[in-house]
């Protein structure tokens, strides 16, 4: 008995050991939190979540909530035309994989829903229902290309559903992805979905804009925290995959220091704003322990290891060396820049990391705080000056 009581013992006082910096509500490392916190307690903080934006002012004052994405409308709208062309090209790999009769079972599906939203789309339903007021000017442009979509799909999918042996991955890029035009195509379905997905984050963007220059943000004091799931599970991880964080680096004109926004995938977060604000103002004080403490964490590197070099925080996206492959969202020149504009939607659909509808949203972002947040001075890729046909 004896013998076998020391190696518990040993074990007890590593653990010990363990619990006294990180494992215990009174470790050291907690009161390094707490005291972090304390410091930061009069600060702005900024929370995203998946669907609201909040911001907790400081000193006791009431959060300020700001609902931006999934509450508004268009979001929706938009994003089942812009997975027009994803939809398709998984109907084309259903069938190469030997899915005999699921995938035509989808395609029907996938008509009859494409030609139900083409009879409801016209201009009034985006100008008196709809009634974004980022589209405002746009909405003749923005039925028409819906309509061309639908038509498009539905063209292909009639084809297809009649000669299955058509469905295939040459046929979909030259009927119907191509964006190079032709009388048969004039828009491809590549240029459609960059308009679709600017058009979001152009609404989504303004909007924000305006809330944050209404809430007059000290950036430099500001703590910025992304928190819980962003689109899919694996998306938004990183500073240069979150849309959103493309959003608030951008809408703070360079001022907020790209250090000072933290991800946190696995933070808690609260059900989607509905006026309540209990539940948004519970976890101010979580909220502002994970921010405090992680920053003050990294702050110990410099005092630490003065003789290495320091974390530089940054987000490229460079190509290879043999320009063969990219490892991020390359920049865009101009809404003209159709190789970076399509390398981005390749980008957004193979790197698990990325937001599909996050393709251009921090290059719409830059373009309205050049124009003064005027969303009608803006030149929307793959919508403005196409030549979408008119409706019938």
């Amino acid at each position: 008995m004896i013998g076998m009581s020391a190696p518990v013992a040993n074990e007890s006082a590593l653990l010990e050991l363990f619990e006294t910096y990180t494992a215990s509500p009174d470790s050291i490392g907690r009161h390094f939190s707490s005291a972090a916190a304390h410091r930061v307690r009069q600060d702005p903080l900024l929370v995203a979540t998946a669907s609201d934006m909040v911001l907790y002012p400081g000193g006791g004052a009431a959060p300020q909530v700001e609902g931006f994405r999934l509450s508004t409308r268009g979001f929706k709208e938009l994003a089942g035309v812009s997975h027009l062309g994803p939809a398709l090209a998984s109907l084309v790999v259903l069938r190469e994989q030997g899915d005999a009769t699921g995938w035509y079972e989808d395609a029907e599906r996938l008509l009859g829903a494409s030609e139900r939203a083409r009879a409801a789309n016209d201009v009034a339903l985006w100008r008196d229902e709809i009634a974004v007021p980022a589209y405002a000017g746009r909405e003749a442009a923005i039925a028409a290309m819906v309509d061309h979509a639908c038509a498009v799909t539905s063209r292909y999918l009639q084809t297809v559903l009649s000669d299955p042996d058509h469905l295939r991955a040459d046929t979909l890029q030259t009927e119907v992805l191509d964006s190079r035009g032709s009388p048969e195509l004039p828009v491809g379905l590549d240029r459609v979905m960059i308009a679709t997905f600017f058009l979001t984050g152009m609404d989504v963007a303004s909007r924000l804009i305006d809330w944050f220059d209404e809430q007059r943000i000290d950036w430099s004091r500001t703590m910025v925290i992304i928190a819980g799931k962003q689109g899919r599970p694996t998306a938004g991880v990183t500073w240069d995959s979150n849309s959103v964080a493309g959003i608030v680096l951008g809408a703070s004109r360079g001022a907020l220091p790209l250090e000072r926004l933290l991800l946190a995938p696995h933070a808690p977060v609260f059900a989607s704003f509905t006026g309540d604000l209990g539940p948004v103002a519970e976890l101010e004080t979580t909220y502002r322990s994970l921010w405090a403490g992680i920053r003050a964490a990294a702050g110990l590197g410099a005092m630490m290891f003065p003789g290495a070099p320091p974390f530089a925080a940054s987000s490229p996206a460079d190509r290879d060396p043999s320009g063969a492959t990219i490892s991020g969202l390359p920049a865009i020149d101009g809404p003209d820049d159709w190789p970076h504009l399509v390398s981005r939607l390749r980008v957004v659909l193979e790197d698990p990391r990325q937001l599909l509808s996050g393709a251009v949203t921090d290059y719409a972002t830059r373009e309205l705080v050049a124009a003064d947040n005027d969303p009608g001075l803006l030149v929307v890729p793959g919508l403005d000056g196409e030549p979408y046909p008119a409706l019938s």
